[in-house]
């Protein structure tokens, strides 16, 4: 256990995750104020200290032996300089007391290219960005020059559409044949939940004729289907989403239309010609991993022969951008069983591939459940991780977007991998915050961009979907509401 005392609230959500990237293994309690109230088993005490001029920390053993030291002299009123300098002072600390760094150094949130891509459509060139990201956030070789080669990627596209005046769709479909033992997204079990799929269906198409017009005169650039698995829901519950959504939305004109079809034991030929019918331009088809023992032991109930036929279907249909999700450090896997998923993986050359490095959120039940699954964590990660590297490099892939989530194993990354001319645009264009997402569905977050990108407002629906179904007016009328406030800015 380790505890932060802090002297306030302040700054407790940029440093708790910082500390946890050092020791990802340990659990962390915050005790704030003044007090001599101690936790009970603590390994060590990491504390702050804010004055309105500075700030000390220090690394502590749990009688009170000082470690490690840090000061700062800058002022408490000018809030992101102080948040700034204090990460920094964490960061040499535990360093120190650790004897390594990590390689995205400070960089804790969720988007790490954006302060890159925000540089280079401002003029600055490469080599100033990759001194910038070392000097602020203590950052790598390795992921200065990724995050540069993702945020090139990403300016080259988002060059070639007008997405400062469209936006995109999102549906989520929160329905899945099984919740996977890492998952903590909004997912219902069909075994539990499948006889709401059809009144799931009705209270989203009224949404969606709700909808229309929100946006005003902006365009529709991309439209994408997530859940979820929205191919748990019968082939004619999703043609009369999709169908629904072109009856209220212009659909022909889009860009890029994607349907997470996910789960293979959900994929059926049916499914398949139904989409491609209905203009469906992008799937993904999601192994996560090729390796049957692991398959078994995440709650995937389908075989890795299945994964192959649905993929050898949709080709035949005429799918010709079909992503894969990859997840290294599952359980019980080593670097050797991610090179044998790699290698099956390249043998249907997909065109783009998402290699997501295993983040455990507070509500998965692997997490929840851990000390069942003690000692079959994964190992050799960071291994795992340079051999998707290669695999990308040596196959003719190109990252072309990334993101980062709180409790990543080795506080590594997740990396969208592309042939050229297959990259997925809806995935740009929200890590990056670069438009409005209009989100529809249990769970979905409308985001508007405002402002030129200075300013971001959200509204979201209920996650429960229990909640969504018995008060789908009430999102529909707070949707209304939340973008009449808006309208002006739009």
């Amino acid at each position: 256990m380790i505890e932060i005392r802090l002297t306030s609230e302040a700054f407790e959500q940029d440093i708790r995750p910082l500390i946890k990237s050092f020791f990802p293994r340990e659990d962390t309690t915050v005790v704030y104020g003044d007090t001599s109230a101690t936790t009970e088993n603590i390994e060590k005490r990491i504390t702050g200290k804010w004055r309105e001029d500075g700030f000390s920390m220090t690394v502590e053993q749990p009688d009170g032996t000082v470690n490690q030291r840090e000061e700062g002299q800058v002022s408490f009123s000018e809030h992101k300089l102080f948040r700034d300098e204090v990460k920094r002072a964490v960061y040499r600390m535990l360093e120190r007391e650790t004897g390594h760094g990590l390689p995205w150094g400070t960089l804790t949130g969720v988007r790490p290219v954006k302060p890159v891509l925000e540089r280079l459509e401002a003029g600055m060139n490469p080599e100033d960005i990759a001194g910038f990201l070392q000097k602020e956030y203590y950052c790598s070789r390795e992921k200065q020059k990724l995050s540069l080669s993702v945020a090139q990627k990403e300016k080259y596209l988002l060059d070639k559409i007008d997405y400062k005046n469209s936006y995109s769709l999102y549906l989520g479909i929160p329905f899945c044949p099984t919740t996977c033992l890492y998952c903590s997204f909004t997912s219902y079990p069909l075994s539990k939940f499948g006889s709401l799929t059809q009144n799931y269906v009705d209270a989203l198409k009224r949404e969606i004729a709700a909808s229309a017009g929100l946006m005003g005169n902006k365009k529709l650039a991309t439209v994408y289907f997530g859940g979820g698995t929205p191919t748990a829901l019968t082939a004619a519950q999703l043609r009369d989403v999709i169908r629904c959504c072109r009856e209220y939305f212009p659909l022909e004109q889009v860009f890029e239309f994607t349907v997470e079809a996910g789960r293979p034991d959900t994929i059926t030929e049916e499914k398949l010609q139904m989409l491609w019918d209905e203009g469906v331009s992008r799937i993904s088809i999601n192994p996560q991993t090729m390796n049957q023992k692991t398959l078994d032991v995440i709650g995937r109930m389908h075989t890795t022969q299945q994964i192959r036929d649905a993929y050898e279907t949709a080709r035949r249909i005429g799918f010709d951008n079909i992503n894969m999700d990859l997840i290294i450090g599952l359980t019980g896997e080593n670097c050797a069983d991610v090179e044998n998923t790699l290698r099956e993986i390249g043998k249907l050359s997909p065109d783009s591939v998402t290699v997501h490095t295993l983040a455990l959120k507070r509500a998965a039940r692997l997490n929840v459940e851990r000390e069942r699954y003690r000692g079959r964590e994964a190992v050799e990660v960071k291994d795992m991780l340079a051999a998707s590297v290669r695999f990308a490099q040596e196959n003719g892939y190109f990252p072309y977007y990334l993101y980062r989530q709180k409790n990543m194993e080795e506080s590594l990354e997740n990396v969208g991998y592309a042939k050229e001319g297959k990259e997925g645009l809806y995935n740009i264009l929200i890590m990056e915050e670069k438009h409005s997402i209009l989100a529809l569905g249990a769970g979905g977050a409308t985001k508007l961009v405002l402002s030129g990108g200075e300013r971001i407002e959200r509204s979201e629906n209920v996650k429960s979907l229990k909640d969504y179904l018995e008060r789908t007016d009430e999102m529909i009328e707070r949707k209304i509401a939340f973008f009449e406030e808006y309208r002006d800015l739009l």
